[in-house]
């Protein structure tokens, strides 16, 4: 990799826009819910509106009926592989 910029930088920036892009996409995706038409056309796109019920299950109601072995039986592990950003402020301060 011959990048000037750092990994961890390039990965805090692009984290950062990430972070904005989802935050536009929450105010429209709440612009388009409170008009509740079920299709909006633009010029490029064309956006659906539907609406459905989704049922839960609730775990934790769920161990109140069961035994510890159940428990374990119904439960299931998967590796999660989890990235942090913190911004190096004293590297800000000195540029």
């Amino acid at each position: 990799m011959t990048s000037p910029i750092k990994l961890a930088d390039r990965y805090a920036a692009a984290n950062e826009a990430v972070k904005a892009a989802e935050a536009a996409l929450k105010v429209l995706k709440d612009e388009i819910n409170a008009l509740g038409q079920p299709e909006l056309i633009g010029d490029y796109a064309i956006v659906t509106l539907g609406l459905s019920e989704r049922n839960t299950f609730d775990a934790a109601t769920a161990k109140g009926f069961l035994t510890a072995d159940q428990i374990v039986a119904c439960t299931k592990t998967a590796l999660v592989s989890t990235i942090r950003v913190k911004t190096n402020v004293s590297a800000h301060i000195a540029a």
